[in-house]
């Protein structure tokens, strides 16, 4: 297969895997890509398929090296569960296939740095599912911290709240962490790729939490602090047990020497204290704006713009053979899962200082000997 398709003038052709929601939700979005054809689906759910092939005439598989094997391809989808996804990434770069891999990438990081390193090898586009960094009021985040608008970052919070598991029930493959991971992959996943784009790896995490509410298997709640360079610190808060919340909200809250930025889906809030070198339409105090006006219109609306954004973005990162040129990488979002495997090593430890345990002397007592905190009295 080649490796760009620049300068031709021909159709993608693409497979999509794992046909639940949101591999029929890719399914339509890429279906409707005017420059792409979904040449084969694959799934294990023989109903599902059958009712594709009846109405769309695609050809079906459930079997994927099969459908590798047999099918002239371009690219392709994978959004099986989590724990699939390393060996069919890795089958489809062997084959010299660009890859979407929907989000979390990889449960195993050392498999993340095998497939990583492949792509980059053979280089083949490769991209993962984080919608939210196509979203226009995080996009407008990333650009006015690249512009330093609010000054140095001095703490932040990330957090996202949702209804997903609301009562004990069966286990699904999302609440099992050997399969999909529960809260922590599922959902703590998203505002940590968003910190991960803004601010890089944090150098360490601390007081993590890894809390269940319902499911018996794994998390329903994630807490923890981030350290990065310079004192920088943050404030990870994540629940997916929380019925107040009507669906998925993810949030993001930055302090900076010169003011405060804040942003979820729907618009982003911005205080300066200086707008001297603030870029045009912002001025000094509180300024508000909107997704619907930081958002470019997309050909195919579907739960969101930023979900047929991300597969554009994919289809014109082949098209342009930019295959080391992604803002949602293999490589950035195994920073994500590098940042998650901290939390669950952390979250083992438990605390780092118990009740029991010697502790330092307070500062009124070092006062009491004498000294004040500006040296000797």
């Amino acid at each position: 297969m080649a490796n760009s398709l620049k300068g031709y003038n021909t159709m993608i052709r693409l497979a999509v895997v794992g046909l639940g929601k949101m591999g029929l939700s890719h399914h339509a979005m890429i279906n409707a890509h005017p420059r792409v054809k979904v040449a084969a689906v694959c799934d294990a759910a023989g109903y599902v398929l059958d009712v594709l092939n009846k109405y769309t005439g695609v050809r079906t598989y459930t079997d994927f090296d099969a459908m590798l094997r047999e099918v002239e391809l371009d690219a392709i989808i994978i959004a099986t569960p989590s724990s699939m996804h390393g060996k069919m990434v890795k089958a489809a770069l062997e084959k010299k296939l660009h890859v979407f891999c929907e989000k979390p990438f990889v449960l195993d990081t050392a498999e993340g740095d095998e497939v990583t390193r492949l792509a980059k090898q053979h280089n083949l586009v490769n991209q993962v599912g984080y919608h939210c960094r196509f979203v226009g009021a995080f996009q407008e985040v990333k650009r006015l911290l690249d512009a330093e608008v609010i000054g140095e970052m001095t703490h932040l919070t990330a957090e996202t709240y949702g209804p997903v598991v609301l009562k004990p029930k069966g286990s699904t493959w999302r609440t099992q962490r050997s399969a999909g991971g529960g809260c922590l992959y599922d959902y703590a996943a998203h505002p940590l790729n968003l910190l991960t784009w803004y601010f890089g790896m944090p150098r360490g995490v601390g007081g993590s939490v890894l809390n269940s509410v319902f499911s018996a298997e794994t998390d329903d709640e994630v807490f923890s602090t981030l350290y990065f360079d310079n004192g920088r610190s943050g404030q990870l808060s994540v629940n997916w047990s929380d019925e107040s919340y009507r669906k998925m909200s993810t949030k993001i809250t930055i302090w900076g020497k010169n003011g405060r930025i804040y942003a979820d889906r729907q618009e982003i809030q911005v205080y300066l204290r200086d707008a001297t070198n603030a870029p045009e339409g912002y001025q000094q105090g509180w300024n508000v704006r909107y997704t619907t006006d930081l958002t470019e219109p997309v050909d195919f609306y579907l739960r969101g713009e930023e979900y047929s954004s991300q597969l554009d973005y994919f289809v014109r990162c082949i098209e342009e053979g930019r295959a080391d040129d992604n803002v949602n990488s293999f490589e950035e979002a195994l920073a994500t899962d590098k940042v998650i495997s901290m939390l669950i090593a952390d979250a083992a430890k438990g605390p780092s200082v118990l009740s029991g345990d010697a502790l330092p002397e307070q500062p009124q007592q070092r006062r009491k000997k004498g000294f004040f905190f500006g040296g000797r009295a």
